[in-house]
C-alpha cells in the first residue's frame, strides 16, 4: 500500500499520521516533505505509525536525522502506536532511546505536554490561552496575533485534543472560533469550561473569518481588553 499522510497540531505539537509503507522512493520523499513542513514552525513532532506496514533502513535514517535535529533545539520526534515489527526493529538497532515509542498517540502527546519548558520559555510566558477552531489558518492567525501581544498561546482544530491540553495545563482564557461543524461552539465552551472553571471563555463572532485582517485583529484584542480578567 502506497503511503498516505495526514497531519494536525495540538498546541505546540505537530502530529503526522502515516498509513501504508515507508520505503526508499516516493514514500520516503513524501514523509521528508511532511517533516520539513512540520519543523518550519514546530519543534515537537509525533509520528503515528499505527497503520504502517513496512519501514526500511532509509526511512529509519530519515527519522533519526529529524529526531537529532529537533533534539538540538529542545524538541523531539516521538513515535506513537508503532506496530510490533517497528518496536523490534528499534530495539535491535538500539535506536529506541533516540526514537522513543509510545503505546498511543495520546500518550506521546501528553509526554510532550508534561515536559518542563526551557528556562527562556518560562520567563517569557504571559497569560495562557487555548484557541479552538476547525480552521488551522484561523488558529494560526489568532495564535500569532496574541503571541505578538505577550500571550502564551496553544491552539488546536480538534475538540478532543483541546480536552487533552486542558488536562495537562491550566489556562486563563479559552477562545472558541465559529467553525466546528460536528460540535456547536456553545457545546465546546460549556464542556471546556467544566475542565477549566477558572478560565474566561471567549467566543469569536460568526463572521470573524471573513473580516479584514486589521479589523479582525482589532476585534480580537478588544475582546481580551474587555474580558474582565
Amino acid at each position: 500500500m502506497l503511503l498516505s499522510l495526514s497531519s494536525r497540531f495540538v498546541g505546540n505539537i505537530y502530529i503526522i499520521r502515516c498509513v501504508g509503507r515507508v520505503i526508499l522512493g516516493e514514500e520516503v520523499k513524501a514523509l521528508e516533505v511532511a517533516l520539513e513542513a512540520a519543523t518550519r514552525e514546530f519543534t515537537r513532532v509525533v509520528l503515528d505509525l499505527s497503520e504502517v506496514s513496512r519501514l526500511d533502513s532509509i526511512a529509519i535514517g530519515l527519522l533519526v536525522r529529524y529526531a537529532e535535529r529537533l533534539g538540538k533545539v529542545g524538541g523531539g520526534l516521538r513515535l506513537a502506536s508503532a506496530p510490533p515489527f517497528v518496536v523490534n526493529l528499534l530495539n535491535m538497532t538500539k535506536l529506541s532511546g533516540l526514537l522513543q515509542s509510545f503505546p498511543t498517540e495520546d500518550d506521546a502527546i501528553v509526554s510532550f505536554l508534561r515536559q518542563q519548558p526551557a528556562e527562556g520559555e518560562q520567563k517569557s510566558r504571559g497569560p495562557r490561552v487555548l484557541v479552538v477552531d476547525d480552521s488551522a489558518d484561523l488558529c494560526t492567525f489568532v495564535r500569532t496575533v496574541l503571541m505578538q501581544h505577550g500571550y502564551d498561546v496553544k491552539s488546536t482544530c480538534s475538540f478532543r485534543d483541546a480536552r487533552i491540553l486542558l488536562g495537562v495545563d491550566e489556562v486563563e482564557y479559552i477562545v472558541v472560533g465559529p467553525g466546528n461543524p460536528q460540535v456547536s461552539s456553545e457545546t465546546v465552551i460549556n464542556t471546556l469550561s467544566t475542565l477549566a472553571p477558572k478560565a474566561k471563555a471567549l467566543r469569536l463572532a460568526a463572521d470573524f473569518k471573513i473580516r479584514d485582517a486589521r479589523e479582525a485583529t482589532d476585534a480580537l484584542l478588544q475582546m481580551f481588553a474587555t474580558s474582565g480578567i
